[in-house]
């Protein structure tokens, strides 16, 4: 029997549990096929990123170790190179979960920041690879952020959409039934009774 009093208002209260508990768990599988959408879409991008900040890495790395080669540790030309601060977070939300936007200046500088004549061309293609390096590496922590967070974002709607689904949905209806069976019974002595009564 239902651990409540079987009532026509509790009866009536407990529909509006079970009507609201299926509204949610509609809400909660939408959320949930939008979360997912959008971490397979971050996902797809993710991969092509690692891919091209490998590559750019490499080719970076490479010509670094041609300019130390041909010229040596340059500390005045390291020294010139300023400290760069352009990177800006905002957010934007997906769902009700906070995704971060990398903002980056994009501007990549006409010219190195240090005299070029001195440094050799290699030193001038590392300084180009590895500002590229620095736009693939604010873009791929923004997604890779982006990923952890909604992958936890759709764990935790799974969960509740499961709890919704396998617990409190049947316990609504099976309180429901017992409540209107109790019901039924109580009208039906109170029409066998009503009977007797009319026929005295």
């Amino acid at each position: 029997m239902a651990a409540i009093a079987p009532t026509k208002g509790n009866l009536l209260a407990e529909k509006k549990k079970l009507e609201l508990a299926r509204s949610g768990y509609e809400l909660l599988d939408k959320k949930r096929s939008i979360l997912i959408r959008e971490l397979m879409k971050l996902i797809d991008d993710a991969a092509e990123l690692h891919r091209r900040t490998g590559e750019t890495y490499a080719a970076a790395y490479a010509a670094l170790q041609r300019a130390n080669v041909a010229g040596g540790q340059r500390e005045d030309v390291i020294k010139a190179v300023p400290v760069d601060d352009s990177l800006k977070i905002r957010y934007r939300s997906v769902m009700g979960v906070e995704i971060p936007i990398v903002e980056y200046d994009g501007t990549t500088p006409k010219e190195p920041p240090y005299v070029t004549g001195v440094t050799g061309s290699y030193f001038d293609e590392a300084f180009v690879n590895f500002t590229r390096v620095k736009h693939l590496v604010a873009e791929s922590a923004m997604i890779e952020s982006s990923v952890m967070r909604l992958a936890e974002a759709v764990r935790v709607t799974v969960k509740r959409a499961q709890a919704l689904k396998n617990v409190i949905i049947p316990e609504a209806e099976r309180t429901i039934r017992e409540i209107s069976a109790v019901l039924e019974e109580r009208e039906r002595e109170e029409f066998s009774r009503m009977k007797v009564i009319k026929s005295r």
